[in-house]
């Protein structure tokens, strides 16, 4: 505990007990029940000592990650009314709902803007810190700009955990940035009771090559550039089922800048792009479908997974992040014959610093993909392509080259309520869940 100043702790508490509010907190009396336990006082400025050791920060938040976003659906049918200020040099702004913000500067040349700010998806601070810097500059090489500067936001719990896990998450954000060539140049920070950290990134883009999510062309094959499940791994970390070698590969891919991806994307001139994040696959794939007024076929069986996750998946382990996505986008998305709830479930997982997401020409497509290989983005593989016009329809189909695990939930479910004695969710008890 740092030392306690006996004249400043008298004086606060004094206008504190004349209020009958603490004045740090005015939702609790003076004296706090802090104060009567530990002899803390916090309006004071006192404080107990930092905890001391590792912390595993996935265990500290309810919602790993991308997963702690808003829902889509939430979004829309809240902000939907919302006044915008008309701005001709807006090219691109919040109706488009894409990745970032352009802002014409003349002279051929725009700022990119975009903000992103979410909790850990992983347990040590410095990799935390590298993701958020990652999934933060995403969304300007998803548009095909090059990120400059950002600031960095933080919320962490003092005294709840080891100080030095906020020096490392602000670290791995820097050294991250350094690799993506981009200058933190300020921040903001906050006492929050979950940790969270992201950054608001500025970059420049040359007008004739801006990158939306509309702009898919009808026969265009579609290249997703990492492999999914992060949200399922974290989860099933979580609840302590995931393996190391999940975990590692979680995290690497996390870590990855798309900044190689982005700068093929635009030497061989794809049509469109958007990033995967937690609004997973489906959600992201619907925006641009649905905005490019195209239907939209991919194979399950080539989508790239994560080490571990098929098994996970078969498990049961599917995060509750899935059934929000589900809700925005689900009504989009018909599956095809042998196509089982829980493979199209996975789809609706959400990502954290996910890959691009892009459309390009099909004459373009393996070699695009081979150069995407020969740089080091091996998981890169071509998913679907857009088939017909349309208002953005999204078809799932197997081929049937890949099989989840015969586990317990990839076969047809046994109802929660099967039990003749109790109704755990819902029915004639009157005090289910749902």
């Amino acid at each position: 505990m740092n030392k306690i100043d006996t004249q400043r702790r008298k004086r606060v508490m004094s206008r504190s007990i004349k209020l009958g509010h603490c004045v740090c907190n005015p939702a609790q009396p003076c004296p706090c029940e802090q104060f009567k336990k530990m002899d803390i006082c916090a309006c004071a400025g006192e404080r107990p000592a930092s905890p001391n050791g590792k912390v595993e920060l996935t265990k500290t938040v309810e919602k790993p990650g991308c997963a702690s976003k808003i829902g889509q659906k939430f979004l829309k049918d809240t902000l939907g009314d919302l006044p915008h200020y008309a701005d001709k040099n807006v090219l691109v702004g919040v109706a488009a709902g894409d990745d970032a913000g352009i802002y014409d500067m003349g002279n051929g040349t725009a700022l990119v803007q975009t903000v992103d700010v979410f909790t850990p998806s992983v347990d040590d601070p410095y990799t935390f810190g590298q993701i958020a810097a990652a999934n933060s500059v995403s969304d300007v090489y998803a548009m095909g700009g090059k990120p400059l500067t950002a600031l960095s936001i933080i919320g962490f719990p003092v005294g709840t955990i080891p100080d030095n896990a906020l020096r490392e998450i602000l670290r791995g954000g820097i050294d991250k940035m350094k690799e993506a060539g981009v200058s933190i140049i300020g921040g903001h920070s906050i006492n929050d009771p979950q940790t969270k950290a992201g950054f608001a990134v500025t970059g420049i883009i040359d007008t004739k090559k801006i990158k939306t999510n509309s702009t898919a062309q009808k026969g265009d094959v579609l290249i997703l550039t990492k492999p999914l499940g992060t949200g399922i791994i974290a989860f099933a970390h979580q609840i302590n089922r995931a393996s190391q070698k999940s975990i590692d590969a979680s995290a690497k891919s996390m870590t990855t800048l798309n900044k190689t991806a982005c700068e093929l994307m635009l030497k061989f001139n794809a049509n469109a792009c958007t990033d995967v994040t937690g609004f997973s696959l489906m959600g992201h794939l619907k925006e641009m479908a649905t905005t490019s007024k195209l239907n939209v076929e991919i194979i399950w069986d080539k989508l790239p997974w994560l080490p571990g996750v098929l098994d996970y998946a078969a498990a049961g382990m599917l995060p509750g992040a899935i059934e929000r996505n589900k809700e925005s986008s689900a009504h989009k998305v018909t599956t095809g014959k042998d196509v089982t709830e829980t493979m199209a479930d996975m789809c609706f997982d959400a990502q954290t610093s996910g890959g691009l997401l892009i459309a390009i020409d099909k004459a373009k497509a393996n070699e695009f993909l081979a150069r995407l290989h020969a740089k080091g983005i091996a998981d890169a593989a071509i998913i679907g392509h857009f088939k017909t016009e349309g208002s953005g329809q999204i078809f799932i189909k197997t081929d049937n080259t890949r099989k989840l695990p015969e586990k317990g939930n990839n076969k047809k479910n046994e109802s929660c309520c099967s039990s003749k004695e109790s109704s755990c969710c819902g029915g004639d008890s009157g005090n289910g869940f749902i």
